[in-house]
């Protein structure tokens, strides 16, 4: 989950497309960042987002034995570190740290053009995102002395579970794709952190919406885990999540008819 504080974003430069976003902040990555930058961008974003859902689970849990007090903590720390890294990371890669978010802008700027993500671009962002997200768990896990790779044993895998992953993803895309269809991306960094951490209480799975951290919460048997065999359900429907926000966005934000 994903994943965005107060800080003003960035402006779009000027010749930006207002329909191939930047999914998380309010700027497209400048042309001039070199791709191995905004690889490295998604990389360190992805693994400081998944240790702050981690770390602050295992830190929940160490404080107070009442679930839902350890879910707020968890939930609001996550706002928090989300906004960060959005203010920090957007003028760089985008921050976007999800392979479903920057799946959906590829798909969106091969089928509408523009300047967002490129076939190249995503071939380097999706593996930044997954090892980022590995390496954020261990990180996470070796703050608070625990095992630095321990199979979670929290299974996922309920049918209740996996529909709450498609409509935290379709949501989150929604949110993203509209807000830059409608010329207010300078709300991402509020908007998206908000969604993210009201999203941690109205679906039942508290909000993954993201196969990167998904996966790399698999390397952690603490309280953000999920067991690696509920891992495949969950990505899997993330991304029926993200094809379903696309829908929504082309029937909820049209373009005008000349």
């Amino acid at each position: 989950m994903p994943a965005a504080g107060d800080a003003a974003p960035v402006a779009p430069p000027a010749d930006a497309p207002r329909d191939a976003p930047a999914p998380a902040s309010a700027s497209v990555a400048p042309l001039r960042t070199p791709l191995t930058a905004r690889a490295a961008a998604e990389l360190l974003g992805t693994a400081a987002l998944v240790a702050v859902v981690v770390g602050s689970g295992i830190q929940a849990t160490r404080l107070t034995d009442d679930v839902a007090l350890q879910l707020l903590a968890n939930s609001v720390a996550t706002v928090f570190g989300l906004g960060v890294l959005i203010a920090l990371f957007g003028p760089v890669s985008g921050a976007h740290f999800n392979p479903a978010v920057s799946l959906a802008e590829w798909w969106t700027t091969r089928r509408e053009g523009g300047g967002g993500v490129t076939g190249r671009e995503l071939a380097a962002y999706v593996p930044a995102q997954v090892v980022g997200a590995i390496a954020g768990a261990v990180l996470a896990d070796a703050m608070f002395g625990e095992p630095l790779v321990k199979w979670s044993t929290h299974d996922r895998s309920a049918g209740n579970l996996l529909l709450g992953e498609v409509v935290a993803t379709a949501g989150l895309v929604l949110l993203i794709f509209g807000l830059a269809r409608t010329d207010r991306l300078r709300f991402a960094p509020v908007a998206v952190a908000s969604y993210i951490g009201a999203a941690y209480w109205f679906t039942s799975s508290t909000s993954f919406a993201n196969p990167a951290v998904t996966v790399g919460r698999a390397f952690t048997d603490t309280f953000a885990g999920i067991a690696p065999a509920s891992v495949p359900g969950f990505v899997g429907v993330q991304l029926v999540g993200a094809a379903v926000g696309l829908v929504l966005v082309a029937v909820v934000f049209a373009r005008p008819r000349a």
